[in-house]
């Protein structure tokens, strides 16, 4: 049997289901630590902290002595694109930096060689980096890829050159799919991304393809609250 959640979690899932709603537009005011005491009938601390950590989030800005208010805009991407997180961020003003946490050779999994149309154990290259704006992390890339496409991915620099950059590059983009998921967050991605077991995430899944084979799998994963996916399409020709 689950456990229920903590208070002050419970607390933090209000505040962003109304902002993620509408109900609270960016820049608004919320309710006041004394009201929201008053209606969950929890401690000071427990509204603090709740507000605090969205605070840390990016979901809530706080002014001293006036209130709380829903943040500007969370970063965007475009749904139907293949764009770089570093120009995304750079674009906004912001200054990117990249940890790399796994670049290794790897067997595939069945589940995984099956995105490439491979046979279990065929060998991939594995990368899985974490961007970060202005020092705090946005989107988690887990990415594999397929050698024949990209022989030399595993001597990347990627501090000087990201994976999209290097397969944009060497690995011409003939065609992509997409799915997008959401996702709560367990605890390893907690930690990595800086948000709360629980907290909502959004996951872009992507396979490239390129010269007839597919080049990369790609699970894109960002804190909900600092992230979302816009696109848009036209069907046919309205004028004729």
């Amino acid at each position: 049997m689950d456990e229920p959640k903590p208070q002050y979690l419970k607390l933090k899932h209000y505040i962003l289901r109304h902002i993620t709603n509408g109900d609270w537009p960016p820049l608004s005011r919320i309710p006041s630590e004394n009201e929201l005491v008053g209606k969950f009938d929890v401690s000071r601390m427990t509204v603090n902290r709740a507000l605090r950590e969205l605070t840390d989030a990016g979901v809530v800005t706080r002014v001293q002595g006036v209130g709380s208010f829903v943040a500007a805009p969370k970063a965007e991407s475009a749904m139907f694109e293949v764009r770089s997180i570093r120009d995304e961020i750079q674009a906004r003003g912001q200054t990117h930096m990249v940890q790399v946490l796994i670049c290794e050779p790897v067997s595939a999994r069945s589940t995984t060689a099956r995105q490439f149309g491979l046979p279990a154990a065929h060998e991939l290259f594995h990368s899985r980096l974490l961007h970060l704006a202005d020092g705090k992390p946005l989107q988690l890339e887990d990415r594999f890829v397929n050698p024949i496409c990209a022989p030399d991915y595993l001597g990347i620099d990627f501090q000087e050159e990201i994976p999209h950059q290097y397969l944009m590059r060497t690995a011409p983009l003939q065609r992509t799919e997409h799915t997008i998921e959401a996702e709560a967050a367990n605890k390893r991605l907690a930690r990595v991304l800086d948000v709360a077991p629980g907290d909502p995430l959004l996951t872009l899944s992507r396979r490239t393809w390129s010269r007839g084979h597919v080049a990369s799998y790609v699970r894109l994963t960002h804190p909900a609250a600092k992230y979302r996916f816009v696109g848009s399409f036209q069907v046919g020709d309205t004028t004729s």
